[in-house]
């Protein structure tokens, strides 16, 4: 039996169910990820899990038997949790706070002992936080208490960590240095780590396996690299407008629609910035001739419908190259994002000679193109 699974669960609030036949599992010292829109139910099963909100039916099993048979403080002792509600301790300093974890191991005065203390300093330290031990946790900023919670959850010793959003209000770099902290506890101490993300770059990067929550079932449960196909992302989270590049885990804002201003021969990512700005100055254009292993092909089909692009280490042949210098030739101007002309991409050379002798402009940058469409319109 794995070391924690659910069976047939339903999880809900006053008897209505949101999400039912929830079966999961997961092995001891793995990483298992919730992901899944607002309001999907990711916390609700948290929380069900933690004995925070009651089952309506089914099981919940940690290490091999029912969360309900153990005892409240052999489940501390077994797992840690942190949430996303808030805790509002009064006059309590970070190391207090951090304290707090070690109480399913203090006797009933709630003492510490000198192991008790040497292992607070150990968390505070592990999460870089050692210098707000004395500071007042009230005063803290949002990253600053996901950090000392850390923390806390630490100091338990736990099997297993449940955590809700644990990367919420933290800069990149605290992002980072959260989440290479759950990884060394599962891979290295064999810890099992449960938690929600926002951040699906970082889920799929990070977890042994991911649960797409959507709807009143779970959509997917698996390894990120077998349920994360082509749209999933898009359809887990009805993205409509834009996109989301699971390769490169990007998102890209809405596509400009209409019929193409300006022709970009690019590929390498050397027009990637280019596309963006075109994007964000709400212009659509068209873009060839890329291969489909380019960067700039990705991020060009993500926000453009006039994409000419060739197989991958193929060289482009006269049907796609017709296609391309076609939308050239539409858009009445050109910009050259500077990608070397190699071996497989003479196309590139022959598109700007095209528009070079057939009269129509050719631009070293968007920027150039754009101040030159800018005085035309306001010359007219």
């Amino acid at each position: 039996m794995s070391y924690f699974s659910t069976k047939d669960l339903a999880v809900g609030y006053n008897g209505s169910v949101l999400i039912h036949d929830i079966n999961i599992s997961v092995e001891r010292g793995q990483i298992l990820t919730l992901i899944g829109p607002n309001g999907a139910g990711k916390s609700t099963i948290l929380k069900t899990i933690t004995r925070q909100l009651t089952k309506l039916s089914g099981e919940v099993y940690l290490d091999g038997r029912s969360i309900y048979e153990w005892s409240r403080k052999e489940l501390a002792r077994k797992a840690a949790v942190m949430l996303t509600d808030r805790i509002r301790p009064e006059l309590m300093t970070c190391r207090e706070v951090v304290a707090l974890g070690r109480y399913p191991y203090t006797n009933a005065l709630g003492r510490l002992t000198e192991r008790d203390r040497a292992i607070v300093t150990e968390a505070l330290e592990r999460v870089h936080a050692l210098e707000l031990a004395a500071r007042d946790f009230s005063t803290l900023s949002d990253g600053q208490r996901q950090r000392i919670l850390l923390a806390r959850a630490i100091c338990q010793e736990p099997e297993l960590i449940i955590l809700d959003e644990p990367t919420a209000y933290l800069d990149i770099r605290h992002k980072m240095e959260l989440l290479d902290i759950l990884r060394e506890m599962s891979h290295e101490k064999g810890i099992t780590v449960i938690m929600s993300l926002h951040e699906i770059d970082l889920a799929t990067k990070i977890s042994d396996n991911l649960v797409c929550v959507k709807g009143d079932t779970i959509a997917a449960f698996g390894p990120p690299e077998d349920i994360l196909r082509a749209d999933a992302i898009n359809r887990l989270y009805d993205i409509r407008h834009g996109s989301y590049d699971l390769l490169f885990g990007s998102v890209e804002l809405g596509m400009p629609e209409g019929e193409p201003e300006v022709f970009v021969v690019a590929g390498a990512g050397f027009g990637a910035n280019c596309f963006r700005a075109l994007q964000k100055r709400h212009t659509p254009f068209a873009a060839g001739i890329l291969f489909e292993n380019d960067a700039d092909c990705r991020i060009a089909r993500g926000l453009s419908r006039h994409v000419v692009a060739a197989p991958a280490f193929e060289l482009p042949d006269s049907v796609l190259e017709e296609q391309a210098a076609d939308l050239l030739r539409r858009c009445g101007a050109v910009i050259d994002a500077g990608t070397p002309v190699g071996t497989l991409n003479q196309s590139n050379r022959r598109l700007l000679e095209l528009a070079k002798e057939q009269g129509i402009p050719v631009y070293p940058t968007w920027q150039e193109w754009a101040k030159q469409r800018e005085e035309y319109r306001h010359g007219a």
